[in-house]
């Protein structure tokens, strides 16, 4: 598999810049329903979570193949034959300069042609070696458009991007969500509620859970090169502690595990921190509930600990929040690129050690 920077390169660079869109956050919110996060005698407290409103609006363009015909690009593999002469088929690659060579023909620049103008191209210049040259031409390998398949399915990986394929089309390619069996039974072991879609440093509000558990095909959109697509373990129980923190990582969960205990395994808060709207995001990414603690009181000892659930997402901003919406989507959507661009570093080489919000990506 030849992998190049270009297939990845857009996820580093946009979580480096997801990094400084959390601290730009703006609005104010109206709740929809809301529960406390606190348990037992601590129950009633003021911290409530508000569910953030799902905006899963699908661009009716990206259910439709693209009209573009396929473009060659460097590492993909052709087959070409001059017609009615023998030993003439050769199968050859496109230089990473994005040149062909052929025949007695110097390097032609084809990078970003159709197959049909690369075959007009090499008739025309074959013309002054052979009289009226016929070319076939077909394409035997893609290297230069790829799509990023990763998380709980049976294979997955890097695939080629030879044609129109769509999000079910490219499950189906990496064999299908990954499976096990559980207390007598087989239990898929992706976690759809988390599962995310991301093109061009964008996270696009595909909903798979949707597609894949209720058959909703307004959500099988045609892949464009290199996208990326993560489906999750639903085994993972990590939380996730994301901003001003010395030490920015996932941490194992606890059944004991709170707020106060969670940002103390991230070595504290850094200097410049906002204490007063400290953020839990939990649930859905697609429909997150966001909760707002003001951390110094806790710490103080005015209000208590706050009680953490696997998967939650902890945000320590250095400013206020002024919209609920606003600063929940800016959480997950960063969250998500992080996410992707480490998954990514590690499909592409075992020993690459991953990013956190706080290393800005150029």
């Amino acid at each position: 598999m030849m992998l190049t920077r270009r297939h990845y390169s857009t996820l580093f660079r946009t979580a480096g810049a997801a990094a400084l869109l959390l601290a730009t956050l703006a609005g104010c919110h109206s709740p929809k329903s809301t529960f406390t996060p606190r348990s037992g005698s601590e129950a009633g407290g003021s911290t409530n979570f508000v569910t953030v409103a799902e905006t899963n609006r699908i661009n009716p363009a990206w259910l439709k193949p693209s009209p573009e015909p396929f473009r060659l690009g460097p590492g993909d593999k052709l087959e070409i034959e001059l017609l009615g002469l023998a030993g003439t088929r050769t199968t050859t690659f496109l230089c990473p300069d994005g040149k062909l060579y052929y025949d007695l023909l110097p390097g032609l620049e084809v990078w970003g042609l159709s197959l049909a103008e690369t075959k007009a191209l090499l008739e025309r210049e074959l013309a002054a070696y052979y009289q009226r040259p016929q070319i076939s031409l077909n394409l035997r390998g893609v290297e230069s458009k790829r799509v990023w398949v990763l998380g709980r399915l049976n294979k997955c990986g890097v695939y080629p991007l030879n044609g129109p394929m769509t999000i079910l089309e490219a499950i189906s390619q990496a064999g299908g969500l990954y499976t096990a069996p559980v207390s007598g039974s087989t239990a898929e072991l992706a976690d759809l509620n988390h599962s995310f879609f991301i093109r061009k440093g964008e996270v696009l509000p595909v909903n798979l859970k949707r597609l894949l558990r209720d058959g909703d095909m307004n959500q099988n959109i045609y892949l464009e090169p290199d996208d990326f697509l993560y489906l999750p373990s639903s085994l993972s129980t990590e939380i996730y502690v994301l901003g001003a923190v010395n030490r920015p990582a996932p941490l194992g969960f606890t059944d004991d595990m709170s707020l106060a205990s969670a940002i103390s395994k991230a070595l504290g808060v850094q200097p410049g921190a906002y204490l007063s709207h400290v953020a839990i995001v939990r649930g859905s990414l697609s429909a997150p509930q966001i909760a707002i603690v003001d951390f110094k009181a806790i710490m103080t000892g005015r209000k208590p600990d706050v009680r953490l659930e696997p998967r939650d997402i902890i945000y320590v901003p250095t400013s206020p929040y002024q919209t609920l919406d606003r600063y929940a989507k800016m959480i997950t959507d960063s969250f998500v690129r992080v996410i992707a661009a480490n998954e990514a570093g590690h499909a592409a080489a075992q020993s690459y050690e991953g990013i956190t919000l706080t290393n800005p990506i150029h």
